[in-house]
């Protein structure tokens, strides 16, 4: 069984302390929503998960079946849909995903399906920066699907999308939560509604284990 584990979880910058002492566990079938202002700290959280940043202290672990996963494996296990991920304009939607693919060792042949799935049907040919925010931003959920991901972290995930493409990512969440792990950052409260576990960042006070969305995470007195 896949699990995904925070334990005492700690990131600073420099002097300011984003969030401390985090810590909840989420497994297959439950969902874990990220909230707070801007600059509370949840992407730096979510790029933690993904292991593209290090905390200062305590852990992030992905597990399964009783051992953590590193390196290839654990990225291996999980799709990433954030602002920060880049397209190459000079390539073509199908282009990108080949490219993606091929990188990342997977097969190729399944680049269509995937842009019908995320509402680019027909587009595949055409180049990324001739796209609107929203198509670029569909594409690269098309990314995060490619391999099937048991772990799947969302930041802002309905940034630049219309009403069709909010539905997009309400279907998508859903089928993540029947057959894996959702995370999903976001300072809009209607996303995180539903949510088996919520942790409230507010940039600088330590939090406890998160709670579900009946009860609320509640803050301790900053920096130790």
């Amino acid at each position: 069984m896949m699990e995904l584990r925070l334990t005492h979880l700690r990131r600073r910058f420099g002097r300011k302390l984003l969030f401390d002492d985090l810590n909840v566990s989420v497994r297959p079938g439950e969902w874990l929503a990220i909230t707070g202002a801007n600059g509370s700290g949840k992407t730096t959280l979510i790029r933690i998960l993904a292991g593209l940043t290090r905390p200062t202290s305590g852990a992030a672990e992905l597990w399964r079946d009783g051992q953590s996963l590193t390196g290839p494996e654990r990225r291996a296990a999980l799709g990433l849909v954030t602002p920060d991920l880049a397209l190459d304009g000079d390539l073509t939607a199908r282009e990108n995903l080949e490219f993606h693919a091929q990188m990342r060792g997977l097969a190729l042949g399944a680049e269509e399906a995937l842009l019908a799935e995320v509402g680019l049907e027909g587009r595949g040919g055409d180049l990324t920066r001739t796209f609107s925010s929203g198509m670029r931003q569909r594409l690269k959920y098309a990314f995060a699907l490619q391999r099937s991901p048991p772990l799947l972290l969302l930041d802002e995930p309905t940034a630049n999308l219309d009403a069709e493409g909010e539905g997009m990512v309400t279907r998508m969440k859903a089928r993540q939560r029947e057959r894996g792990i959702l995370v999903v950052a976001t300072n809009n409260p209607r996303e995180a509604e539903g949510a088996t576990h919520t942790l409230r960042l507010s940039g600088g006070l330590r939090q406890e284990d998160a709670l579900p969305p009946s009860g609320d995470v509640t803050p301790r007195s900053g920096d130790r």
